[in-house]
């Protein structure tokens, strides 16, 4: 069921004053302040439903997942403009990552919570993850970046941009982006394996151009427009800091996850990450999820992930 609270005042990183913006969230698990709370930031496509029959993070947060939902409160927002609540953005660009890690601060404070045991998030919701622990160094007992980067590569930046041009000269544009990004979502190795060029008799089209393309309608029909703009502009604006050494000031023990075969948040990124920093802290692990699936594999290779985040969430 979906809650609100109500940011007043807010200065974007733009410096437009907002009198009043509205944050939509979920809460799951036992009630706030009865067990320790986990903050848990979608990607793009996601939203605030992570658990539960249809939630997109169930396997995970469970009491078969690695998160015990009995044991644990899962707070989660909706990043303004991603359209889950009914709201839509006007300016795909008056917010960037940053603005909203200040929002979502600001809707942990207003609901009277100073600490909380772990914020854990994926692709654009694991950058949003840093984001939050560098702007609040003590918010967070723990923290899980997964499948993400600190900072927009120029790989990435690549990305973000041909789907801005998608986005903005096709004439089916939320699907044509979507068919686009799925490329980077995923490896040749995987679509190969799948389909192995292989065309059902009498079709015109291979079996790929027909998933590619019902994973481009699927999202048109349950995605707005305006929404994919904001989270690509989101992704796009991912700037946490300019070197990993300035995320020695968070205090939360920090726990990265990569995947090896990721072409988008590539591993050799999340390496220098962590060879940095672990030269200078004592509470950081690199744990690697090995798929051919690409940047996809959080949502795919989900014994792996399991089995790299229980221990961190005892239910004792």
């Amino acid at each position: 069921m979906l809650k609100e609270i109500v940011i007043k005042d807010f200065r974007s990183e733009k410096g437009v004053e907002h009198s009043d913006i509205t944050l939509s969230y979920e809460l799951a698990g036992p009630s706030l302040g009865s067990a320790p709370i986990v903050v848990v930031n979608h990607a793009l496509t996601g939203n605030s439903s992570v658990t539960g029959e249809k939630g997109w993070w169930n396997k995970l947060i469970s009491d078969e997942g690695g998160i015990p939902l009995s044991h644990y409160t899962i707070i989660s927002f909706n990043i303004p403009g991603n359209g889950y609540d009914g709201r839509e953005s006007t300016d795909p660009e008056s917010f960037s990552l940053k603005d909203i890690a200040s929002l979502f601060i600001k809707g942990i404070e207003s609901l009277g919570i100073t600490e909380v045991y772990c914020i854990i998030g994926a692709s654009m919701g694991g950058s949003l993850t840093w984001q939050m622990a560098h702007l609040r160094p003590q918010l967070a007992k723990k923290i899980f970046p997964i499948a993400c980067d600190y900072r927009a590569s120029d790989w990435l930046l690549t990305q973000t941009l041909i789907q801005k041009q998608i986005l903005a000269n096709s004439s089916d544009p939320l699907r044509d982006a979507r068919i686009h990004a799925m490329s980077c979502y995923r490896t040749p190795q995987s679509l190969n394996v799948r389909f192995n060029s292989t065309q059902e008799e009498q079709e015109q089209l291979y079996d790929v151009e027909r998933w590619l393309l019902y994973h481009g309608d699927t999202l048109k029909k349950r995605f707005k427009l305006s929404a994919y703009k904001v989270m690509t502009h989101l992704t796009y604006s991912i700037a946490v800091c300019k070197t990993a050494l300035e995320l020695a000031q968070i205090h939360s023990d920090i726990h990265m996850v990569s995947i090896d075969s990721d072409l988008l948040f590539t591993h050799d990124r999340a390496v220098d990450t962590y060879n940095e920093l672990s030269d200078i802290k004592n509470n950081i692990t690199l744990d690697t999820i090995n798929s051919i699936h690409g940047h996809d594999a959080f949502l795919m290779e989900y014994e792996q992930l399991n089995r790299i985040v229980k221990p961190y969430f005892p239910t004792l």
